[in-house]
């Protein structure tokens, strides 16, 4: 999936806030297996998705997604021995044991996949909406150097493997003595030179070779800024609410949902604090 800035609050947002509130909406299905607030955060997915112009992006990657969450749901019935409604009562399989299939282990299976759907989907949405190019400046402040060496040893890690078995080969087509033995180090050496030299090329053309780095005027917040800090904020709220009783689910050993007006209350909350920042559409354009 490829970021593309699109007229939206959600990409006019700096890429710190987008990702915050992308993290927050990720965090209340991670705290909740009621069936009514997963709900609710897949409508909200739904709705932001399309607000924010990238509803086929994520329609795409729900694509993918659905055949795992699928597999989930399946596989929980098989796996799971709890729960006192039995729907199938299975024959005595060696290690596994007696497959019976209950009530309670199908409808918390399904939970579970809806559960994994909303998480990819949360992600999905991160990834078309967010700049990823400025979420990394914003993030290399903290420790550039770091940053640029785990970048550079990620990167040479395959190029060095590959090498590792060329220069084996190498050596095995060789005669054996001292004067094989140099002309790899000979060849090595080259090698890791004529590489560190393009590095170095590499490096002097983004910018790391300046002594000093000129100062970057700070960009104020702005409206989109403040409003997607505000609904990640009441998110995380909404998310202590729940992890608090507020949306009670127990699936074992029998299904108790709960449809307290409370619960009810939260899910529209959910919907609506998300929803909320992209009601504001002025200054979303480039």
């Amino acid at each position: 999936m490829i970021y593309r800035r699109r007229a939206s609050p959600l990409h006019a947002a700096r890429a710190t806030v987008g990702a915050c509130w992308c993290l927050a909406l990720m965090a209340v299905s991670l705290v909740t297996a009621s069936p009514l607030v997963l709900g609710a955060l897949l409508l909200t997915i739904a709705l932001v998705a399309h607000a924010a112009g990238v509803g086929r992006q994520v329609g795409r990657a729900a694509l993918f997604a659905l055949p795992l969450a699928v597999a989930i749901a399946v596989i929980n019935p098989i796996v799971t021995r709890e729960g006192l409604t039995v729907l199938v009562r299975g024959e005595t399989v060696p290690v596994l044991g007696r497959l019976d299939i209950t009530l309670e282990a199908v409808v918390f299976g399904a939970l579970l996949g809806l559960r994994v759907l909303v998480v990819m989907l949360c992600a999905a949405l991160y990834s078309a909406a967010v700049d990823p190019d400025e979420l990394l400046r914003a993030l290399r402040r903290i420790s550039p150097r770091s940053a640029l060496t785990a970048a550079l040893a990620t990167r040479m890690v395959p190029v060095l493997g590959r090498d590792a078995r060329r220069m084996a080969e190498a050596q095995r087509c060789r005669a054996a003595g001292p004067a094989g033995r140099t002309a790899v180090v000979r060849a090595v050496a080259a090698g890791t030179l004529e590489r560190a030299v393009d590095v170095a090329a590499t490096l002097e053309l983004r910018g790391y070779a300046t002594p000093r780095r000129s100062a970057r005027l700070r960009r104020p917040w702005s409206r989109h800024d403040l409003a997607f800090a505000a609904s990640a904020l009441a998110l995380l709220g909404l998310t202590v609410a729940v992890v608090a009783g507020g949306a009670p689910f127990e699936a074992y050993p029998l299904l108790d949902v709960g449809t307290a007006p409370l619960t009810l209350a939260l899910c529209a909350a959910i919907v609506l604090c998300a929803v909320a920042p992209f009601a504001d559409r002025r200054g979303i354009e480039r």
